[in-house]
């Protein structure tokens, strides 16, 4: 999606909470990241909102209260069903949400070696490097 509406970008930021599978020190998640970088050939600017301050993500905020006054009162029986209460959320004020299922099966417990880690090419940023990173395309760092 983001690809059709502005082509020609060479950079995405990216703001994450601490917790979850999208973690700052979750391995499989910057191993992911990178190969999305090398599929894309984006670099990737990750920005994760320090451990308990998850209600700072004020996307994720201002989005959600709408979307769950959209499917108030409505059943959640299915997946399909979220899908498409999330999809048809909109504002007055021109808020669009856009939704789509991920049918894909993700493999549980997956394990990341140490090799694979030491491919990674991420850099800390200067401010909480922790929590702050750069992830660049193996192509754009080889050249």
């Amino acid at each position: 999606m983001g690809q059709q509406r502005h082509p020609g970008m060479h950079e995405l930021t990216i703001t994450a909470d601490c917790g979850g599978s999208n973690g700052a020190r979750v391995r499989l998640w910057k191993v992911e990241l990178q190969r999305f970088a090398d599929e894309t050939d984006l670099v990737l600017h990750v920005h994760h909102y320090p451990p308990g301050t998850s209600k700072w993500n004020l996307i994720e905020h201002r989005m959600f209260c709408h979307i769950t006054q959209n499917w108030r009162g409505r059943p959640l029986s299915s997946r399909m069903a979220v899908v498409e209460l999330i999809g048809a959320t909109t504002t007055n004020a021109g808020l669009k949400v856009e939704c789509a299922l991920d049918k894909s099966i993700y493999e549980k417990g997956v394990k990341v070696t140490k090799a694979e880690m030491d491919s990674l090419v991420i850099e800390g940023n200067a401010f909480h490097p922790e929590w702050n990173y750069t992830i660049t395309p193996r192509r754009r760092h080889q050249t």
